[in-house]
């Protein structure tokens, strides 16, 4: 018996293996397309503004241009919302089973909508969007096989992971954001999946845009360890100001809607507007902000010019995403870090003698600090500047600024910003369950569920546990199996008050037990 189920375990294994496979190419190709696209219509924006500076009288067509196509925009989201915004909480929301969306109509929607967004010059991020893709690709794939409720989320897991790959040339970092931030599950039964998609992805990227890392920001000296204080500093200022960015996004709908007169259709045509003298004076500054973060070491090193560029990323990033239209804050949230360290490097140069050449040492740490705040993933943040740095010698006072900026915003009381934003869209999506649903949970160190038998546990009402996967194994439950550190349970629901126990047997599953 036992060699049997080792049999079956790797036929399942080297299945699962080839799908993330399929998987990864796939949503690889799909999302490269989508990056390929957004870079050459923000080239094709910029050689226009080129002419438009020669020949101005011809931006009036263009702005009559840019509110028809915002109009568009407007109405192609706001007909179908699962395209809204970043698609990070749409897929949270995928692999959490608290909603579920037509895989294809999403797929081609998101792709159009965020070609034509981001590729105008709105201060929005591909990388979100990408996540939501690649998810997509994974679900399409995925359906059109017999598998069961846990394969279907691992394969949208595994697109998720391929979509960021590819978007960002970080399989590592892609992998682990999924796992820490978007599916919450380290088990092995994900983890490979997921990672196999991502290197996959990566491959196929680098066929697109070569080796080259994503921010090849130049920096050349190593922080000296005299010079660390300046690490907690950064650290504070970073969370701070994460918490504040952390309050305004994901407040934007509500305010947005205190104007009743101006529907959400329109919303769109503010930005499609604003962006135009933004083009004519700041081209360098279009986009989710890639180019202005490799380019920030070479404008003048000044801290009345760095706040200015903070405050326009800031206000403009939000005004860009507040039009609900297909477009992330990934890369946006990292060009804003990005700025606060130019900010803070300059600020210390002027006024302490920071020596320059330290400062593009501080634009890195604080892109990881500020994405470790706002996420609240400071091991995704750690990951992902290393591997688009592509260097190692960062790696400690990425880690310090990082776990500082995520600290201060703990304090603060803030929220993963992805879960925030999965919480608002479900509450417009309106979600009623229905029916039979499966959710997975993983039990952490300390919970009241470790080394319990199942009988021992007072489920809720309408709760059978499916099966238990601990490591590479899949384990039948019985009333006397004892459950351990590092369990991931599937379990299902029939009873109406479907949500509740979900977040019920969650708390059980993470939270420290009495």
């Amino acid at each position: 018996m036992k060699e049997q189920r080792l049999v079956t375990l790797k036929y399942n294994n080297f299945r699962q293996i080839g799908l993330a496979i399929v998987i990864g190419i796939l949503a690889g190709l799909v999302v490269s397309c989508f990056r390929l696209l957004i870079q050459k219509a923000l080239n094709l924006v910029l050689l226009l503004f080129e002419f438009f500076h020669h020949q101005p009288i011809w931006l009036i067509p263009w702005a009559v241009l840019s509110v028809l196509m915002a109009l568009f925009l407007g109405w192609l989201s706001q007909n179908y919302t699962d395209i809204k915004g970043s698609g990070i909480p749409q897929v949270e929301g995928q692999l959490m089973g608290e909603y579920e969306e037509a895989w294809w109509p999403v797929l081609w929607r998101k792709f159009l909508g965020g070609v034509f967004g981001i590729g105008a010059g709105l201060f929005l991020g591909r990388e979100g969007p990408s996540i939501q893709l690649g998810a997509t690709v994974g679900q399409g794939i995925v359906e059109r096989r017999t598998l069961t409720p846990v394969e279907r989320r691992v394969g949208i897991a595994s697109g998720a992971a391929a979509g960021l790959s590819a978007a960002f040339n970080a399989p590592m970092a892609s992998a682990m954001f999924i796992l820490e931030e978007v599916y919450h599950n380290f088990s092995p039964l994900v983890w490979m999946s997921v990672f196999i998609s991502a290197l996959c992805s990566n491959f196929v990227s680098m066929q697109f845009f070569g080796l080259r890392p994503d921010l090849d920001v130049a920096h050349e000296a190593v922080l000296p360890a005299g010079q660390y204080w300046q690490l907690l500093l950064l650290g504070i200022v970073l969370g701070v100001m994460g918490r504040l960015y952390q309050y305004v996004v994901v407040r934007l709908g509500k305010w947005s809607r205190l104007v009743k007169w101006f529907k959400p259709q329109w919303y769109p045509v503010v930005p499609f507007l604003l962006v135009i003298p933004i083009a004519w004076y700041l081209p360098i500054t279009l986009g989710g902000g890639n180019e202005l973060i490799v380019n920030l070491t070479k404008l003048p090193v000044s801290v009345w010019f760095f706040l200015g560029l903070f405050v326009l990323r800031f206000v403009f990033s939000m005004i860009s995403y507040g039009a609900e239209i297909p477009g992330g804050i990934f890369l946006p949230i990292l060009t804003l870090g990005a700025v606060l360290g130019a900010l803070y490097g300059a600020f210390m140069i002027r006024f302490m003698g920071l020596p320059q050449n330290l400062l593009p040492n501080f634009i890195i740490y604080a892109m990881a600090g500020y994405f470790a705040c706002i996420s609240k993933a400071p091991f995704t943040a750690i990951l992902l500047i290393t591997e688009m740095v592509g260097s190692l010698a960062h790696l400690m006072p990425l880690a310090v600024v990082s776990m500082v900026a995520y600290l201060v915003v703990d304090l603060l009381n803030g929220q993963p910003v992805y879960n925030e934003m999965l919480q608002n869209f479900l509450q417009h999506k309106k979600i009623m369950f229905k029916g039979m649903t499966q959710m997975t949970t993983s039990i952490y160190e300390g919970s009241r569920l470790v080394d319990k038998m199942i009988k021992e546990v007072e489920w809720p009402a309408g709760c059978l546990i499916l099966s238990i996967w601990r490591g590479e194994e899949q384990i039948i439950p019985r009333g006397d199996t004892k459950l351990k550190v590092g369990d991931t349970l599937i379990v299902e629901l029939t009873d109406q008050d479907q949500q509740v126990h979900k977040e019920t047997i969650n708390q059980w599953a993470h939270e420290m037990g009495s």
